[in-house]
């Protein structure tokens, strides 16, 4: 979703561009169909790394992408985010002397206990292109030391891939147990954060709030792969409710979704829960009430503008909230600075003015 709109305006300007899917997100939910819901190109480079701990996706993300970088000598290496391939990609160019540009640069939690800090705060140390989506980074990075000169207020090219395909993705039904849950009041569940997953009293927190929220509006769940197991192995598979019994309450957990799937489903929320960074931003865009399921926040943003309110795995916090915003009491919020659909094209446009293409 971040790198969509950049791929797009490189191919209406002069750059040669070459795509690398590291294969950090292997499952077929979670890679072939957003390229085929984005309609970006097939891949250049597949490399294929797959799962492992962060040091092991990391080391073998830097030895396979090295040759490529080596056999193509790009002039310049573009990465997105904060995952593992993002800092094992600008770690490996930089060593190389190739010069790295990091989109989405700045963000912070202040919470080294988050592995997607570490990758954000190593990327941005060896980057030499810093496109920002908020104040709050252009801060953090000039506490960091970096230079003013290499720092660029952009927008979010995250919002630019909602905005092209929010109206297309409103038409979509979307069936959960055979009916159409659009036609209904329901909330959403996204969770993934190892700090609520692998923490067996935050995840039987969450699930118990959840469920006590539940009786009153249906809780939609698309489970990412992990985040199932480790619900599985902690003995809390009963909380969810038999597809059987309606989607009239209840926690309902589903299949991972595509992108223009998950986004349909969304834009028909009446609140979201979530631990996810790019979540918090969509629902701020499209002003649904989000309920962040951790302490802090990189986007702070989408709290001190947005509709976003943060309460941790506290079960009492998270219930509270929700009646608010069930009971009237909706959080409203206004769209960010710049997040208006244009950051890939100033992206695109401050590159070829620097690098003279």
């Amino acid at each position: 979703m971040k790198m969509g709109p950049i791929v797009e305006e490189m191919e209406k300007s002069n750059f040669s561009q070459i795509l690398i899917h590291t294969g950090q997100h292997y499952d077929y939910q979670m890679s072939k169909l957003f390229f085929d819901d984005l309609g970006l190109p097939r891949p250049h480079f597949n490399l294929s790394v797959g799962s492992g701990s962060h040091a092991v996706q990391t080391g073998e993300i830097m030895k396979r992408v090295e040759s490529v970088f080596i056999k193509e000598k790009p002039s310049l290496v573009l990465v997105v985010g904060d995952v593992n391939s993002t800092l094992a990609c600008a770690i490996t160019a930089s060593k190389l002397c190739i010069p790295v540009a990091h989109v989405e640069a700045g963000l912070r939690s202040f919470d080294r206990g988050m592995p997607e800090e570490i990758n954000r705060v190593l990327t941005d140390a060896v980057s030499d292109y810093l496109f920002i989506t908020e104040d709050s980074a252009q801060i953090n990075l000039k506490k960091e030391g970096i230079a003013q000169e290499k720092i660029f207020f952009v927008g979010n090219t995250m919002i630019d891939t909602l905005l092209k395909f929010r109206e297309r993705a409103q038409t979509l039904p979307v069936l959960i147990h055979g009916a159409d849950i659009k036609k209904k009041p329901y909330s959403i569940l996204t969770m993934h954060r190892p700090s609520n997953i692998e923490n067996k009293k935050n995840l039987r927190n969450i699930l118990e709030a959840l469920k006590e929220i539940s009786k009153n509006i249906p809780v939609i769940f698309p489970v990412h792969p992990r985040t199932l197991n480790q619900i599985e192995n902690a003995g809390l598979m009963s909380y969810f409710s038999d597809p059987c019994s309606g989607i009239n309450h209840g926690i309902h957990a589903v299949d991972p979704m595509g992108y223009l799937e998950f986004l349909s489903l969304m834009t028909g929320a009446k609140l979201v829960f979530t631990d996810s960074g790019g979540i918090q931003e969509e629902t701020t865009v499209l002003n649904i009430p989000c309920v962040t399921l951790r302490e802090n926040t990189e986007r702070p943003v989408t709290v001190s503008e947005g509709s976003n309110v943060l309460v941790g795995a506290d079960k009492e916090r998270i219930i509270q909230e929700a009646d608010k915003n069930l009971n009237g009491a909706k959080k409203c919020g206004q769209v960010p600075r710049l997040w208006d659909g244009k950051a890939a094209e100033r992206i695109v446009n401050i590159l070829a003015g620097q690098l003279g293409a």
